[in-house]
């Protein structure tokens, strides 16, 4: 059984891997299955060999699971936006089908489309659900109204098909756009609300949405309206977790107790166990055991009361693995089985995969289901497996359980922290040194005061809830206080990078080594082996190793509307721009620390900051924060923040100007605008743009150029001063140009292409903005002059490679779009 459940996974991912379904599957898979099924007949009743049938059925198995996922991504696939309808205003009509994030500033939610029109014609091929925005209008501030599950509303909005910035290490839009079947994403000009509440008795995931929402709102109004952990109180209710404070997830990573900030598998076990129990109080009345046995109506209502749970609190990864179990345990009692503890866990894989099979690309379903696979390993037939629906809890009674959880419970969190450091650090990069200390105060508080008290508060009539509100985020409140201190200390938390396969391998094996049942004081030694081979996880990927001395790496990122590059040297690195930022979100924090993280980063030498623009200084603030840097350089006022911050952090800063040149293991570094003079001035004689910081970056063999949104003044200037002994120096190089100011129509000029006559040139801008950026007479311009011209929103994040001696056949610059592309990516253009 486990291994066809085993088949039946790796044929659905193997879907995943692939960059498009393929054409003729289904005609493929039926084949196959055929086939399988008809060789298990003839094997079963002539041939007769014993391995034969299990290796066919493991086959029509992996064939199941291929020939599902190909429907599943078959049918999302049928459901993304025609391209004609891109950028058009358009009319949709329709229910908010969701729970919203809501803020001040607007509201995001997943909108369910009955009807669309462009103008008065009425679009027949229309996605059926699309992620909407809702925003204030610019310079016309007027407050969003409240957006309800439920709701109908006839909307104005522009959309577009799901696009989003594509780098290694970051969010992937368009992966969670798939997931979500979100055929468009857009924004809201105008709404008219059609009916207050339109749910039908029969569409229950849309009642619980609906529900999820008065529980929010209940939440909200029994709190203070200052109180600082109101979205964490939301979160353990009911798995929103929109209203916690960036700052408050830096504390609750630092501290390893981000796990606990969500519906757990404890928390629907908890309430599966109430609601087992007072079925069973319940049911024991009168002479009903002699119509059911209580243990099998006890089971039910467990399963039931996790049903809708898990469904309330978003059906989340961990309730639904943890509801599943449940659900398996309860039909073993019903059908007389007794199942063994993984097989269990076997199911819950199955059910999970089969209803999403996107599960796997999400941190929660690796933690989750790792979690307890190192639980049920490590600890065995153990009796303190509370919270795991393994059976054996309908054995022992309540009191024996909880004696046997508290005296286990070092070593089940030892086995967790040490089973779960592979895929920490592949998904966050990072381990928490502090979350032992941080979890043995956490995990009771949270899971057995606050949470209850929570969960309490919210079901229950206000007169009673607020009293019961208000004690669980007291509780919260003052174990935050103790976590912030913890989140304060400097070796708190140990920062790596994504591990490499051979470190996860054998870290796996350390992993099974280290955690295996059985007594500790008796195998140590080993034990201690297998730590050993889990520490190859920490082992720094030398990410510029492969540069020799005057070899130099450029890294564009996929970065919206705005510019940020990553220079490498041998053992140097610079980074031109910080990217753009938009309200609270920042590219620094959403791109480019993500991608140094990923990389096992902490450190760059320099920072050049073009100009003062906030796309391109927008995500400085939250790097310096995270990231140590040795020296700025830019083009900025005096009175611009950055420098304010650069001061107190004792970071040395210089204003760039024409002439300044360094040379880092054997690259040089040049600066070709502003002039001169430029110091950091209180007014600039002329617009930011034109003193963007031109910096060229040189080698024997490329010349490659970072040119900011220097606009066509600056471009003269730089023309100026390339003189013929400039031009030399150019000479019998390949030139690798960024088009200025993201190929507005102001920049790109005739007599600065002519003078530097670029081999290739790219441009960071972002899909569809609102600019127009390129322009079309700059793109012209460029394929005039045989130029070609690379934009990121076609490409993706950009690697170029530049050696000492390069042939201009082999350079070519490894596009992110086209090395991972995957079918629920747009194709490149």
């Amino acid at each position: 059984m486990r291994i066809n459940i085993a088949a039946f996974i790796a044929g659905g991912s193997l879907l995943l891997f692939l960059p498009a379904v393929p054409e003729y599957w289904a005609w493929l898979c039926i084949a196959s299955t055929f086939i399988s099924l008809v060789g298990v007949y003839i094997n079963y009743s002539v041939i007769q060999n014993r391995y034969a049938s299990s290796v066919l059925l493991v086959v029509c198995c992996f064939t199941l699971g291929f020939s599902w996922n190909a429907h599943y991504a078959q049918s999302r696939l049928a459901h993304i936006l025609p391209t004609e309808y891109e950028g058009k205003d358009l009319i949709l009509e329709g229910r908010v089908n969701a729970l919203p994030q809501s803020s001040p500033s607007g509201a995001k939610f997943s909108f369910g489309v009955d009807k669309a029109f462009l103008g008065k014609e009425r679009i027949e091929s229309f996605p059926p659900q699309v992620y909407l925005s809702w925003q204030p209008a610019w310079r016309n501030p007027q407050d969003v109204p409240e957006v309800i599950p439920g709701q109908r509303w006839e909307f104005k909005v522009k959309i577009k098909r799901p696009y989003g910035s594509l780098n290694p290490y970051t969010f992937d839009f368009e992966r969670w756009s798939f997931h979500q079947d979100f055929g468009a994403s857009g924004s809201v000009r105008s709404g008219i609300l059609i009916t207050e509440k339109d749910i039908r008795f029969t569409e229950f995931a849309l009642a619980m949405e609906y529900q999820r929402w008065k529980l929010r709102q209940k939440i909200q109004r029994l709190l203070p309206k200052d109180a600082r952990y109101g979205g964490v109180i939301a979160a353990l209710v009911m798995g929103d977790q929109n209203a916690i404070d960036q700052e408050d997830w830096r504390v609750f990573n630092a501290t390893g107790i981000g796990h606990l900030i969500s519906i757990s598998g404890l928390h629907v076990t908890m309430l599966a166990g109430f609601g087992a129990m007072l079925a069973s109080f319940l049911w024991r009345r009168n002479t009903l055991p002699l119509l059911i046995p209580v243990s099998k109506v006890a089971a039910a209502v467990g399963f039931l009361t996790a049903f809708v749970y898990a469904w309330l609190a978003g059906f989340q990864i961990p309730a639904q693995r943890t509801m599943y179990m449940v659900g398996v345990v309860a039909f073993a009692l019903w059908s007389g089985r007794n199942p063994r503890p993984f097989d269990i866990w076997w199911w819950a894989l199955a059910f999970v995969l089969l209803i999403d099979p996107m599960a796997p690309y999400t941190p929660g379903f690796w933690l989750s289901f790792g979690a307890v696979a190192a639980i049920l390993y490590a600890m065995q037939e153990s009796d303190g497996l509370l919270g795991l629906p393994t059976g054996r809890e309908l054995e022992l009674d309540w009191q024996h359980r909880v004696t046997q959880a508290l005296r286990e419970a070092c070593r089940v969190q030892a086995v967790v922290t040490i089973a779960l450091l592979p895929l920490t650090l592949y998904w966050f990069y990072q381990v928490s040194v502090a979350s032992p200390l941080a979890n043995a105060v956490a995990i009771p508080v949270v899971s057995y005061i606050v949470t209850p008290l929570a969960i309490a508060g919210a079901l229950l009539p206000d007169f009673i809830g607020k009293w019961l509100l208000i004690p669980a985020h007291a509780t919260m409140d003052y174990l935050a206080i103790m976590l912030t201190w913890m989140a304060s200390w400097k070796w708190a938390i140990a920062w790596s990078s994504q591990p490499a396969w051979w470190a996860v391998a054998l870290s796996t094996i350390g992993i099974a080594i280290t955690i295996r049942p059985g007594s500790i004081r008796e195998s140590w030694p080993s034990r201690v082996i297998g730590l050993v081979l889990c520490a190859t996880l920490f082992i720094q990927p030398l990410s510029n190793s492969s540069l020799a001395k005057g070899e130099f790496r450029a890294i564009v990122l996929d970065i919206g509307q705005g510019t940020a590059v990553l220079i490498e040297t041998k053992t140097k690195r610079l980074l031109y721009d910080a990217g753009p930022i938009q309200g609270k979100d920042n590219a620094g924090q959403r791109i480019i620390l993500p991608y140094l993280r990923g990389q096992g980063i902490s450190h760059v030498d320099r920072m050049v900051i073009s100009h003062s623009d906030s796309d391109h200084i927008g995500g400085a603030a939250s790097l310096l924060k995270e990231i140590s840097f040795d020296s700025m350089m830019g083009s900025l006022p005096s009175t611009n923040p950055l420098l304010v911050n650069l001061e107190e952090r004792g970071v040395s800063a210089i204003p760039c100007r024409f002439g300044q040149q360094w040379a880092w293991d054997g690259v040089e570094f040049h600066v070709w605008h502003p002039n001169e003079l430029t110091v950091f001035e209180d007014q600039h004689p002329r617009k930011p743009n034109e003193g963007s910081c031109v910096l060229e970056v040189r080698n024997q063999s490329t010349s490659f150029w970072l040119t900011g949104d220097v606009e066509k003044q600056g471009e003269a200037e730089i023309v100026e001063r390339l003189t013929q002994d400039a031009l030399n120096g150019l000479k019998d190089r390949a030139l690798i140009f960024m088009a200025p100011h993201h190929g507005s129509k102001t920049s790109s000029s005739q007599e600065l292409l002519t003078a530097l006559s670029p081999d290739e040139a790219f441009a960071q801008n972002g899909y569809r903005n609102r600019y127009g950026h390129p322009h079309p007479t700059v793109t012209a311009r460029y394929e005039g002059m045989d130029i070609p011209f690379y934009q990121t929103p076609a490409t993706g994040a950009q690697v170029w490679e530049f050696p000492v001696k390069s042939d201009p056949q082999e350079r070519k610059p490894l596009f992110w779009r086209q090395h991972s592309k995957r079918l629920w990516h747009r194709k490149s253009q």
